[in-house]
C-alpha cells in the first residue's frame, strides 16, 4: 500500500520484547513508510539486540524522544494488542490518530481497530511485507534486508516446520533468497546452544517445577528470580516440555521489577494466547507470553493455577467417541437370530434389550459355542451378560480407557438417564489413544512430512480451498444439525479431494439423525429446492447453482452377491464402512463444537499419501463387483496402484463368476463414468490386463488396432473441442461407440444386450457403426451439396466416430469442412418470403428452398437479393 500522509509525528512499533519477526516486520514497514521512525515500545530478545549492534539494519528511535502528544500516525506490527505496546498504547487516545495494523496473529477481543488492517493467517508478519515489496516495482531489496527478513520468518515459523507455516511462507523464504539472504547469518542468530548462564537457569526452573493436571492436561508451573534482565528464554520453555513430557509448560520469570510469563502448549485442550490474555499479553493458540508488573512470583503462579480450569477445554468424554446408534437385540430373539445379525452387520458384540431397557450384552464367541452346543433356538438373553460395565455420556475417554483395560471388556455401553445412547469398543478407544500420540508428534514438529493426522482440524483447509459459499453453506449446515441434536459430517469425493488439492463440486453430507429433517431445514434456510427420497432417508438440496446431497447415516448388507443392498439407519462408522475403497472413507465434522476435524476410521489418509486403492474387507467384490470397475478408474484417475490384496480380490471375483450376476446397467455406468474421468485407452487396457473387459463380451479385449483406434478418437474429441462449437459431443458415447467397432455386428449386439445402456444409445451406436462405414465410401464428395445431405441428418457423435475411423486425410478434410462451414449455412428466403413473391403454398416451397440451399452451399448464392434472382428465374422456368 502507499505510505499514509505526511503528519507531525509517524511511528513504527510492535510488541514489548520484540523478536525478529517483529524487527523485520517494522523494517519492511519503513520501506512502505520512509517518514515514519521505529520504535520499540520496550525490550527485546537478545539475540535479535546483537544483531542489530552488529548489522545496524536500521535508524531507531528511542521511546523516550517520542512525544506521545504530537503522534498523528502509528503503524502497528505482529501485534493488536494495546497491552503489549507498553507506554505506546496512551498514543491510542490522540484526536485523529491514524492507524495502520499488519498482523498475523488469531483475532482477539480488545485487539486494537484500524483505519487500515492488513491481517493475514500465514506463519510470520513479515511474510505479508515480502508480499507487499515483491509487488512494489519501484521498491528493491538489499541482501542485509534480505537476511533479516529470512530471520524473521525463519525463526517464526521453527525454520519452516511448524504447523502454522503456510505455502505463502515457504514462497517468501525463496524469493528472499534469490534476493541475496544469507543463510550463513540466518543459522548463526538461529542458533539455541545453551550458554552456561541458561543452562542454570534451566536446571533451577527444571527443579522448581510443578506439574498441575486439569481435565487429563498435564501442565508443567515453574519460575525463577534473577536481579538483571534476562534475554530470549522462549527456548527455556520448549526444553523444559520436552524433558518433562508435559502438554503445555508456564514460564514464569521475575526480572526485578516484572514478570516475563512465557505460556507454551502443544495440545488443542490449552490455547495459552487465552490464557495470556487474562494478564494483558497474547499470541498465538501455543505460543504467548505476557509481562506483569509490582507481582510476587508465588502470586502469579497461584494466579496461572486458578485460571487453567476455565481455559483447558473439557477432555473427550464418551459422548465424543461413541459409535450411535447402536445395533441391538431383543431379549426374545433366538441364538440363531443373533448370529445371523452378528454376520449381516459385521459386529462382534450385541447389546441386548428387554421391554426396551438395556439386559446385558452378547458376544459372537458366546452366540457360536452356544450353536455348537445345540442351543440355537434358545432367547439370547439366557446366554447374556447381565452384569457388564457401563458408561455415562459424560464420563471420560480416560476413565473408560482405564476401566476397559483393568476389566478386559471389549465392548462399553454407553447410557443416558437409564437408556442406551451408544457403545464404545476397543477399536474407538485406540483410535482416540492414536489421535492424541499423532498429534502430540505433529505439534512437537518432529514429522515433517505433510500429514493430516486423524482428528486433525482442516478448517482452515475448507476456508481456503472452498468457494466461499460452500463454505459459508457448510457452517451453517453443522449449525443446524447442532440446533436439531444431530451430527453433521461431509463425506466422501469432496473431502477425499480436498486433501488431494483437487478442485470438487460434489458437496455430500450425512447424518446422525433424521436426514430428511435436517435437509428440510437446510433447504429452508437458503430458500432452496429440496427433493426427497424417504425410502432411503436421502435428499436433494438444490441452492442456486449448487447440488447438496444429504442422507441419513446407513448401514447395508447384501441377501446374496451382486444384489442391490438392503440399507438402514446406523452410525457415521457403519455409513463410511460401507464404501468401496479406503480413500473415500474420510469425513469431516461439520457441528460448531468441532468444525472441520478430519474422520478417518480405515486409513484413507494412509492410502491417499502412499497413493493405493484399498477395498475395506475381503468381500467386497462379492458384494458388489462393480467395484473392481471402480478400483481400475481411481487408479487410472488419480494415478495409484492397486493393492496386491485388492489386485487377488479382483482376480478371485472373476474366479468365482461373480461377474455374471452383476447388472448391465450398473456396468454401462461404469465405463461412462471411466470415459468422462480417466485416460479411457489407459483405463481399457488395464481392465484388459484384469480380463475385465471379457464381462462386456468374451470377445472383447484391448487389441492393438483399438488402441489406434481410440487414439484416433482422443484427436478427434481434442481437435473438436478446439473449434468452439455452440453444439457439444458426447464425448463418452464417441467412446463407447469406439470400444464396440472392433467386435462384429453379431457380438456388437450381445455386448449392447449385457451393458443394457438406454434405448435410444442402443440405437445409435448399432446405427452409427454401420453408417461410417457407408459415409467413408462416398467420400470425398466432389459436390458441397451433397457432402451436406450425407452427413446433415446424422448425430454429432456418429460424424466425429467417422472421423476417428479413417486415416484419409481427404476423407477427413471434408468431415471437417460439413462441421465447420456446411452446417451453418441456411436459405436467407423463408417460406413466407416465397409468400410475398406470388408463390402459391405447397410442395413445390420445399422444393425451392432445398434448391437455394444447394446453391448457398456452392457458393453460387452470396445474398438475399441473390435468392431473390434465383427464385424469379426459376418462376420464369415454370417450376
Amino acid at each position: 500500500m502507499s505510505p499514509i500522509c505526511p503528519c507531525p509525528v509517524e511511528i513504527i512499533t510492535s510488541h514489548i520484547n520484540a523478536d525478529f519477526d517483529a524487527f523485520a516486520s517494522m523494517v519492511a514497514a519503513h520501506k512502505l513508510y520512509p517518514q515514519a521512525a521505529l520504535v520499540f515500545p520496550g525490550s527485546q530478545e537478545k539475540n535479535l539486540r546483537d544483531f542489530i549492534e552488529v548489522f545496524q539494519p536500521a535508524a531507531i528511535t528511542r521511546i523516550r524522544d517520542i512525544k506521545p502528544v504530537e503522534v498523528r500516525s502509528l503503524v502497528i506490527v505482529d501485534t493488536r494488542q494495546p497491552g503489549r505496546i507498553g507506554a505506546l498504547a496512551d498514543i491510542l487516545g490522540n484526536s485523529g490518530l491514524k492507524v495502520h495494523i499488519y498482523d498475523h496473529h488469531p483475532v482477539e477481543p480488545g485487539d486494537i481497530r484500524g483505519e487500515t488492517e492488513i491481517l493475514e493467517e500465514v506463519g510470520a508478519t513479515t511474510t505479508i511485507f515480502v508480499e507487499l515489496l515483491k509487488a512494489r516495482r519501484d521498491l528493491s531489496l538489499s541482501p542485509l534486508e534480505a537476511t533479516l527478513f529470512a530471520l524473521g520468518i525463519y525463526e517464526e515459523t521453527g525454520s519452516l516446520l511448524f504447523p502454522s507455516t503456510t505455502e505463502r511462507d515457504l514462497a517468501a523464504a525463496a524469493y528472499l533468497l534469490r534476493k541475496g539472504a544469507n543463510l550463513n547469518i540466518v543459522s548463526n542468530y538461529l542458533k539455541t546452544d545453551l550458554n552456561i548462564e541458561e543452562l542454570e537457569l534451566l536446571n533451577e526452573l527444571v527443579k522448581s517445577s510443578k506439574d498441575t493436571v486439569v481435565g487429563g492436561i498435564r501442565v508443567a508451573v515453574t519460575g525463577a528470580s534473577r536481579d538483571s534482565y534476562i534475554g530470549d528464554a522462549a527456548p527455556l520453555a520448549h526444553k523444559i516440555m520436552e524433558m518433562e513430557d508435559v502438554d503445555a509448560v508456564i514460564l514464569l520469570l521475575d526480572m526485578g521489577g516484572k514478570i516475563l510469563i512465557i505460556f507454551r502448549s502443544r495440545v488443542p485442550e490449552l490455547n495459552v494466547s487465552e490464557l495470556a490474555r487474562e494478564f494483558g499479553g497474547g499470541g498465538h493458540a501455543a505460543a504467548a507470553s505476557a509481562t506483569v508488573r509490582e507481582a510476587s512470583l508465588a502470586i502469579v503462579a497461584d494466579t496461572v493455577r486458578d485460571l487453567l480450569p476455565r481455559h483447558v477445554k473439557p477432555e473427550k468424554t464418551a459422548s465424543d467417541i461413541m459409535t450411535t446408534p447402536v445395533i441391538t437385540i431383543q431379549a426374545h430373539n433366538t441364538i440363531k437370530e443373533a448370529a445371523g445379525m452378528l454376520t449381516r452387520y459385521g459386529v462382534n458384540v450385541l447389546p441386548v434389550l428387554k421391554d426396551g431397557a438395556y439386559a446385558g450384552l452378547v458376544s459372537r464367541e458366546v452366540v457360536e459355542k452356544a450353536i455348537f452346543h445345540g442351543f440355537r433356538k434358545n432367547s439370547c438373553i439366557d446366554f447374556a451378560t447381565p452384569d457388564a460395565l457401563t458408561v455415562e455420556t459424560k464420563t471420560p475417554a480416560r476413565e473408560i480407557e482405564t476401566t476397559m483395560i483393568e476389566h478386559n471388556q471389549r465392548f462399553m455401553p454407553v447410557m443416558q438417564n437409564g437408556v442406551l445412547v451408544g457403545a464404545i469398543t476397543r477399536t474407538d478407544l485406540l483410535r482416540v489413544l492414536y489421535e492424541d500420540y499423532l498429534r502430540k508428534r505433529h505439534l512437537d514438529h518432529t514429522d515433517t512430512t505433510e500429514r493430516t493426522t486423524p482428528g486433525r482440524n482442516l478448517a482452515s483447509w475448507l476456508r481456503d480451498r472452498f468457494p466461499k459459499d460452500v463454505y459459508d453453506l457448510l457452517k451453517t449446515a453443522g449449525k443446524t444439525a447442532e440446533e436439531m441434536g444431530y451430527t453433521a459430517y461431509l463425506v466422501g469425493g469432496s473431502v477425499r479431494d480436498l486433501l488431494l488439492r483437487e478442485e470438487t463440486l460434489d458437496i455430500d453430507i450425512v447424518i446422525e439423525g433424521d436426514g430428511i429433517h435436517f435437509a428440510r431445514a437446510l433447504g429452508d434456510a437458503f430458500q432452496g429446492t429440496l427433493r426427497t427420497h424417504e425410502k432411503f432417508g436421502t435428499a436433494t438440496i438444490i441452492i442456486g447453482q449448487r447440488k447438496i446431497d444429504v442422507a441419513t447415516a446407513r448401514t447395508e448388507y447384501y441377501e446374496s452377491p451382486a444384489a442391490l443392498p438392503t440399507v438402514e439407519t446406523s452410525s457415521i462408522k457403519k455409513d463410511l464402512y460401507r464404501r468401496d475403497f479406503t480413500i473415500n472413507t474420510l469425513a469431516l465434522r461439520l457441528n460448531q463444537k468441532d468444525f472441520g476435524q478430519l474422520i478417518d476410521f480405515f486409513g484413507g489418509q494412509r492410502d491417499l499419501r502412499e497413493k493405493t486403492i484399498r477395498v475395506l474387507h475381503n468381500l467386497s467384490f462379492v458384494e458388489d463387483p462393480t467395484r473392481a470397475f471402480r478400483a481400475i478408474r481411481f487408479s487410472e484417475r488419480f494415478g495409484f496402484k492397486l493393492s496386491k490384496h485388492t489386485e487377488n480380490l479382483i482376480k478371485s471375483a472373476l474366479q468365482m463368476h461373480l461377474f455374471e450376476k452383476l447388472s448391465g446397467f450398473r456396468l454401462y455406468e461404469e465405463l461412462i463414468l471411466a470415459f468422462s474421468e480417466t485416460n479411457p485407452a489407459k483405463t481399457l487396457r488395464r481392465l484388459s490386463e484384469f480380463n475385465l473387459l471379457k464381462i462386456i463380451h468374451p470377445a472383447l479385449s484391448f487389441s492393438e488396432h483399438l488402441a489406434e483406434v481410440f487414439s484416433s478418437a482422443s484427436e478427434t474429441k481434442a481437435w473438436y473441442n478446439l473449434l468452439y462449437l455452440e453444439e457439444k459431443a458426447d464425448i463418452t458415447l464417441l467412446y463407447l461407440l469406439t470400444l464396440l467397432s472392433d467386435l462384429s455386428p453379431e457380438q456388437r449386439q450381445e455386448a449392447l444386450k449385457r451393458l443394457s445402456p438406454p434405448p435410444r444409445i442402443k440405437d445409435l451406436i448399432l446405427k452409427s457403426t454401420a453408417l461410417a462405414g457407408e459415409i467413408l465410401k462416398r467420400l470425398p464428395a466432389r459436390d458441397p451439396a451433397e457432402l451436406y445431405h450425407l452427413l446433415a441428418d446424422l448425430p454429432l457423435e456418429t460424424i466425429l466416430f467417422t472421423i476417428s475411423a479413417t486415416n484419409d486425410s481427404e476423407k477427413k478434410k471434408d468431415i471437417s469442412t460439413f462441421l465447420v462451414t456446411l452446417k451453418k449455412v441456411r436459405p436467407a428466403l423463408k417460406g413466407r418470403d416465397l409468400k410475398k413473391l406470388g408463390i402459391p403454398e405447397g410442395p413445390v416451397y420445399s422444393k425451392i428452398l432445398r434448391q437455394l440451399l444447394d446453391e448457398r452451399l456452392r457458393g453460387k448464392l452470396k445474398t438475399e437479393l441473390d435468392e431473390r434472382e434465383f427464385v424469379l428465374t426459376q418462376i420464369r422456368k415454370k417450376i
